[in-house]
């Protein structure tokens, strides 16, 4: 069982989506993310399968939360350095978002 100083470990930010391109070497489909978290954290990349809902343009600009702080994970041909957080819902992967526009870079806590 986890206890709370095992959540506290997880640095979890909101960041801005401002590039994505379709990962096409990626064994399910998935796009290539390019997410600002702000100016202490900066621009950091990330794969995800979230294809079945979401398309290109329209994640253009959306605000998601993401895990910084694990290891960078090489996916195929690409380096996916943060996690996107969303829930695996019934349609496919519905991204997990502030419920309001907020800074690049906060926190969650």
């Amino acid at each position: 069982m986890a206890v709370f100083e095992d959540f506290m470990k997880l640095d979890i930010r909101a960041g801005t989506i401002i590039d994505v391109k379709e990962f096409k070497k990626a064994r399910k489909p998935a796009y290539q993310l390019l997410i600002d978290f702000g100016p202490d954290i900066g621009e950091k990349k990330s794969s995800a399968q979230i294809t079945a809902l979401y398309k290109k343009e329209d994640l253009l600009g959306r605000q998601v939360l993401a895990v910084v702080n694990f290891p960078p994970r090489q996916i195929a041909d690409f380096m996916s350095e943060v996690l996107v957080l969303g829930t695996y819902s019934r349609d496919g992967v519905v991204l997990a978002v502030p419920e309001r526009p907020v800074d690049n870079g906060d926190k969650l806590g």
